[in-house]
């Protein structure tokens, strides 16, 4: 059975977060409808994305790491967030394994957000109903694109090309390849949802640093010595920096 999914490569994200605009950008106009943001920035902000990107640093000073960690639905091939569903909103394709809601049934309760463990689904505020990761399944499908097009919004924008999208049940696909060749695991199998996205893990970098490397460079603005430009002498290139 063909089980669609995202693999994710940790060692070469970069928290960009081009896949969280391009998400944003390509569902907002797609089959999800409008991804509604009431206070974005507020001290309660709300707002409705199918992908973020979460970031946090590990290790000691000054032998540091900053680690990017996206996250979206998972797609699980036992999803916690379908049986609870009390409208049968919340399903499961057969022929993809895509986790999908259907609008017209869900009521908001919200009931499949406290089912999923991984936080994945979010409310719209605007429509009042689950909203969550497609797969961008309105792309992968549509013909009239190129088939080299036909992949989710977040991985055509991902600079670096952490985020692979293939079928994970085909042993020759290059998504099983790598869950295979470069340790693949899944988020959180103790919960037993068998998640069909997958991590690789970050390669453990060796960071050799001198005494020289922990001092910081003095500020040329704050050099005593140093004597602003009056407006009459400043350059494009001075006034881009001043």
């Amino acid at each position: 059975m063909t089980q669609l999914a995202l693999i994710i490569d940790l060692n070469v994200c970069v928290g960009c977060s081009a896949c969280v605009t391009s998400c944003k950008e390509w569902n907002t106009s797609g089959q999800a409808g409008p991804m509604t943001d009431f206070n974005a920035y507020s001290r309660d902000p709300t707002g409705t994305f199918f992908n973020r990107v979460q970031s946090y640093e590990i290790g000691e000073y000054p032998f540091t790491e900053v680690v990017h960690f996206p996250k979206s639905c998972l797609h699980c091939e036992e999803p916690p967030c379908v049986p609870v569903c009390p409208t049968g909103a919340s399903y499961k394709r057969k022929e993809d394994g895509i986790v999908l809601v259907d609008y017209d049934k869900c009521v908001g309760c919200k009931y499949c957000s406290w089912a999923c463990p991984y936080g994945a689904r979010e409310i719209d505020e605007n429509q009042k109903v689950m909203k969550k990761c497609t797969l961008c399944v309105d792309r992968i499908y549509d013909t009239s694109l190129p088939e080299s097009r036909r992949k989710p919004a977040c991985v055509l924008a991902c600079p670096t090309s952490a985020r692979i999208f293939g079928d994970v049940h085909d042993e020759h696909s290059e998504a099983s390849r790598l869950i295979r060749e470069e340790g693949g695991y899944q988020l959180m199998p103790e919960w037993g949802t068998n998640p069909a996205n997958h991590y690789l893990p970050r390669r453990k970098v060796r960071i050799d640093l001198q005494d020289d490397d922990l001092n910081r460079v003095e500020n040329p603005l704050k050099d005593e010595n140093f004597t602003k430009p009056s407006d009459d002498d400043l350059t494009l290139e001075d006034s881009s920096w001043i």
